[in-house]
């Protein structure tokens, strides 16, 4: 086999790997590799966006969830969570301030809330594209039937963000419940491609059980579905979860596998997560000299994004959040990059 050195450049001219090599790669990282991975990420990025840096509001719509994956804060069993839902009114408060600071994209998340039904998230999704026709709407709410995302897709929702959180069945078993399946979340992924999202999918860096093999997997899925994007961050424990007391994931492996991504598809759109800025205080300038291109920064209320927690000390305040957008503009610029006023739709 080749070295992981060798294999960094293949990866680069090629954007593709057999999956023991990926694992090669896993196993091999360090420092001085990390470092080669992102300068060959940087010029993957900059070849496709320039030095581009696009934002997303983020609107945390509701932290009631009918689910209990182990690793989440809104795990259904977890009765200290603070329940929420925002109005309808409170959510387009919420995309006409983002719009007013910049925003063209607004990212709809939640809990599988089952009160979050296809009629109420159709009329949200089409009054925020009648009060705003050249933004577009994202949503990140779960597994839904095929029937439920072509009505919202027909609403008007143009992205969706379903995170595979592991590409290896039995490490996603031991992170879900069993009624959660691996094989669903992959079929619903094919359902939104099938109907024409941007799909965005993702995974945790360091969960409990995960391996070199699985993060393996984890780099050749995405090599094989081509998503628009793809979501990664490093494991954040949450005290109320059957994995209160398991270590955090690597802030340094979580960016060496983001500029593994961008060798992967340069066109990809990339987030530097909240995840990372939650570990590291520079964890968004992190992401981005890793070849990331996109921020989310939060637009929720602040009530709200305290109570959306799904794990421990999440980041919701400086240029996490909306009203940081100067600052986040600031240290982006530092970097040389630039945060524009765009839909930032990929490339293809």
């Amino acid at each position: 086999m080749p070295s992981a050195p060798e294999l960094l450049e293949v990866l680069s001219r090629e954007h593709s790997l057999p999956t023991g090599q990926y694992e090669e790669l896993v196993r091999s990282f360090s420092p001085s590799l990390a470092a080669r991975a992102a300068e060959l990420a940087r010029e993957a990025r900059r070849a496709v966006y320039g030095d581009e840096v696009f934002i997303r509001g983020l609107i945390e719509l509701s932290s009631f969830c009918r689910n209990d994956c182990l690793y989440c804060g809104l795990r259904r069993s977890n009765r200290s969570a603070e329940r929420y839902r925002l109005t309808p009114e409170a959510v387009l408060a919420c995309c006409e301030r983002g719009y007013d600071l910049g925003f063209r994209t607004f990212v709809l998340q939640g809990g599988e809330d089952p009160a979050l039904t296809d009629e109420r998230v159709c009329d949200l999704v089409r009054a925020i594209r009648a009060a705003h026709p050249d933004c577009a709407v994202t949503l990140s709410l779960g597994e839904r039937s095929r029937d439920s995302y072509r009505a919202l897709f027909d609403a008007g929702a143009e992205r969706y963000l379903l995170r595979h959180e592991t590409a290896d069945p039995a490490h996603y078993a031991r992170l879900h419940p069993a009624e959660l399946t691996l094989e669903h979340r992959l079929a619903c992924l094919r359902d939104l491609a099938e109907i024409g999202y941007q799909v965005g999918c993702g995974f945790m860096v360091g969960s409990p059980g995960q391996t070199a093999s699985s993060l393996a997997e984890d780099l050749k899925l995405v090599e094989r579905i081509r998503p628009a994007m793809c979501g990664i961050g490093p494991f954040v424990p949450h005290h109320a979860t059957p994995f209160a007391d398991a270590p955090a994931g690597s802030v340094g492996l979580t960016c060496y596998l983001l500029s593994l991504l961008r060798l992967i598809d340069p066109r990809l759109l990339l987030p530097a997560t909240t995840a990372l800025a939650t570990l590291d205080p520079r964890g968004r300038e992190l992401g981005m000299l890793a070849g990331a291109n996109v921020v989310m920064p939060n637009l929720s209320p602040m009530e709200a994004r305290e109570k959306y927690e799904l794990y421990d000390n999440k980041a919701h305040a400086g240029s996490e959040a909306a009203e940081g957008l100067a600052e986040l503009r600031r240290r982006m610029g530092d970097m040389g990059l630039c945060v524009v006023v765009d839909r930032g739709d990929a490339r293809r």
